[in-house]
């Protein structure tokens, strides 16, 4: 099989160059890659957890939750502070959950006000599996690299998430 050498991107930045060759359309190169990889990583992350009857969003919630530790338990705005969603976002996907037996509600005891959430034996036994999944997935999608690409490829991604303030 014959290995691809050009992408969407290449292509892209050669067609502004063309019609704008004031600009310098380069930075796309990487930055259009990473936007178009987001995509494809989360479709193939979706696809991966169809078996578990989750989305990815509720994998973000359930495996935030199971990582936290006994009693696997958080406030949401703990929650909201390892999860990439708005606090409506967050309140509805909840209840969804819930609805799903896969976390309970409980108020806080130290606050009233709030109702933190839990992971169910279900939700448990749910994530367990699925983090499996998503991490082998995960490990397939860049099974491309060798180790040391791999660690290079992830020191700089961190260095550009922390230069962008993420």
């Amino acid at each position: 099989m014959k290995e691809e050498t050009t992408d969407l991107l290449d292509t892209l930045v050669l067609e502004w160059k063309e019609e704008r060759p004031d600009l310098n359309a380069s930075p796309m190169l990487v930055v259009g890659r990473i936007l178009k990889m987001g995509k494809i990583l989360e479709k193939r992350a979706s696809l991966a957890l169809q078996d578990s009857n989750i989305h990815y969003t509720d994998l973000d919630v359930l495996a935030t939750l199971r990582r936290s530790g006994k009693p696997f338990e958080l406030t949401p705005t703990q929650l909201m502070q390892s999860v990439l969603i708005t606090s409506g976002a967050m309140t509805a996907l909840l209840d969804r959950l819930m609805k799903l037996g896969l976390i309970y509600r409980a108020q806080d005891p130290s606050d009233g006000r709030i109702k933190r959430a839990g992971l169910t034996k279900k939700g448990l036994k749910i994530i367990d599996k699925a983090i499996e999944t998503r991490f082998n997935e995960a490990s397939e999608a860049i099974a491309i690299f060798n180790k040391e690409e791999n660690e290079t490829l992830a020191t700089l991604l961190k260095k550009m998430m922390l230069h962008l303030g993420n």
